[in-house]
Order: structure tokens, then C-alpha cells, then sequence
């Protein structure tokens, strides 16, 4: 089995020479290869490749559905900065920053679009994978939804952040390691195991990105740091935080919630989530998904030296940095 490496570097050469977008009209197609441009990690089109080749030789097939996966994520990227009103992707100005909110909606919704032609060129258990990804799609809107009613409620549960993210980010990395098994002809107890291992990692996945955004290095974070706690997001750390606060604690993390003072919001709360246990509570929740997400990985039929190169990238994703 290849390593991530090597399959991300085969997966640019191929998303470079399929030349998805026309050129024109340019206001509508220059956002979208802008955005493909920056690169990002491709870790749910590369799982999708190695969970394929997880059960024999890559099939050619298996490229659309990942490029399908990888211009669906991009789609969402799109659209959540433009609710988020993010000014950073990967470092750099997010679409609707740099070209306009016109053409950050439209732009998004063309590669929706493209997203659903790629995969139309996938035969082998065409209707299970349809399906899947129509799930899954509906799952990611359902999951934003959560998300953003999330700001305007204040009894948000630590069990329905973790049905949240679930939805809104580990359900795609889910779905691309099933998809890429399903076009594999794997038996079904495979490709669920997969969908399982998938599932525990993105949440494990998500909940380090929530601690990195508050507690990461902002020059390595490629977007702004705090952008969470300055959007008043219900993170889990957010959530552990109100949870094990005192009073007097619980007052200072109500008065920052109204606060617009960013310069002084972030490292006030950042205080207080360490003061509350918040951050160790998250850690720890990382963990805890982390071991699921090994424990499905372990019980794969494929022998130890095939899931050897999974292994490594879950490990590399959940034990970063930044």
C-alpha cells in the first residue's frame, strides 16, 4: 500500500490535469481554481484512494469519486467561511474575502455541481455510492445548521457538540474511506469498519482542531487564531468550560460573550478554559475518540503491513501540533 504522500502527490497531478472549470465566465471559475490552488491537506480524497487500495491494485474509477469528495469539502469550505465571515483558508484571503460574497455563493454552488459530475463517472456500485454521498451531503448541511443555531443558544450540550461535528465534519471522512471500499467490491462488513474507523477519527480530528484554534501557533494555523471564541462558538472546549465553571467564572465567560473586544476576548477565555479544566477536559476527548478510531482500524481483515500507512496518517492528523 502506498503512502499518503504518494497518493496526495498523484491526486494533485490528477486534479490539476482534468482541468475541472471552464474559463468562463471567469467571475464564477477563478474563486473555484483559486480556492483548489491553495492545496489543503486532501486527506479525504487520498483516504478514499487508500481505502481502495486497501483490497487490491487502485481502480481508475476510484479518481473520480476522489475528486468528487475533494470539490465537495472545497464546496462546504466556501460556504462556512462565508457564515463564519472568515477572513483565512489555508493562510490565505477565503473567497468570499478576496473576490465577494456574489461570487463566493456561486462559486460554491458550481463545484457542488462539478462535484456530482466527477462522480457520475464512477460504475462499480454506482447506487450505494450515490446514496452514501447524498447522505452524507444532507448530513454536512444538517451538521451546519447545528452548528450555527449552536451561537444562539446557551444549553448546548457536550453530547450534542459531539452529534454535531460528527455530522458536520467526521460523516464526509467517514463516507470517503466507505466509498473507496464500496468501488473496491469489498464485503460489507469491510467497508462499515471503515466507515466506523473514519468516523471516530474525524470526530478526534475536529475536537484537536477546536483545542489548535484556541491554543495553537497562529503562525502555523493558516487561518486566525481564537476565530472560535471570537464568533462565540459552542466548542466542546466552550462547553467543558461553562460546565465546570464557578460562579465567578461563569459571570467573566458571560460578560466575554457579549464583548467585542477581540484583542482581550481571546486570551481572556483562553484563561478560563484553563482555569475550568476546559482544555484538558478536550484533551482528553481526543483521546478518547483517537483509541475508537485504532480500535476499528485494528480490526480490519487487511494485515497489519497493508493498514500500516492508515495508521500513520491518523496518527499524524491527531497528534499535530498545529
Amino acid at each position: 500500500m502506498q503512502s499518503f504522500r504518494n497518493i496526495v502527490e498523484q491526486f494533485e497531478q490528477r486534479i490539476i490535469a482534468c482541468d475541472l472549470f471552464p474559463p468562463q465566465p471567469q467571475n464564477l471559475y477563478d474563486p473555484c481554481r483559486y480556492l483548489l490552488s491553495l492545496g489543503g491537506k486532501r486527506v479525504r480524497p487520498a483516504v478514499c484512494l487508500m481505502a481502495n487500495e486497501l483490497f487490491g491494485d487502485i481502480k481508475e474509477e476510484v479518481w473520480h469519486a476522489a475528486i468528487a469528495i475533494e470539490l465537495f469539502h472545497n464546496f462546504t469550505l466556501i460556504h462556512d467561511d462565508i457564515m463564519d465571515k472568515a477572513p483565512l483558508r489555508r493562510g490565505f484571503a477565503t473567497i468570499h474575502a478576496k473576490y465577494g460574497l456574489t461570487a463566493g455563493i456561486l462559486g460554491g454552488d458550481a463545484m457542488s455541481i462539478y462535484a456530482y459530475q466527477a462522480l457520475s463517472k464512477v460504475d462499480t456500485n454506482f447506487k450505494k455510492v450515490l446514496e452514501l454521498f447524498n447522505i452524507t451531503a444532507i448530513q454536512v448541511c444538517d451538521g451546519q445548521q447545528m452548528d450555527m443555531d449552536f451561537e444562539q443558544r446557551n444549553d448546548v450540550s457536550s453530547e450534542e457538540y459531539i452529534e454535531m461535528i460528527s455530522l458536520k465534519t467526521s460523516v464526509l471522512l467517514a463516507a470517503s474511506m466507505k466509498i473507496g471500499a464500496l468501488i473496491a467490491n469489498a464485503p460489507q462488513d469491510q467497508c462499515d469498519k471503515l466507515y466506523a474507523f473514519g468516523k471516530n477519527l474525524g470526530i478526534a480530528f475536529q475536537l484537536q482542531d477546536d483545542y489548535l484554534d484556541a491554543f495553537g501557533k497562529s503562525d502555523k494555523l493558516g487561518k486566525q487564531k481564537g476565530g472560535d471564541i471570537i464568533a462565540n462558538k459552542k466548542t466542546y472546549l466552550h462547553l467543558q468550560a461553562v460546565q465546570n465553571a464557578n460562579k465567578n467564572q461563569m459571570a467573566e465567560i458571560d460578560r466575554w460573550l457579549d464583548a467585542e473586544e477581540e484583542a482581550e476576548k481571546v486570551p481572556s477565555m483562553l484563561q478560563l478554559f484553563e482555569a475550568t479544566g476546559a482544555d484538558r477536559k478536550c484533551r482528553e476527548a481526543v483521546e478518547y475518540y483517537s483509541n475508537l478510531a485504532f480500535e476499528n482500524l485494528a480490526e480490519l481483515s487487511a494485515d497489519k503491513e497493508q493498514k500500516r500507512h492508515l495508521q500513520s496518517l491518523a496518527e499524524d492528523l491527531l497528534y499535530r501540533e498545529q
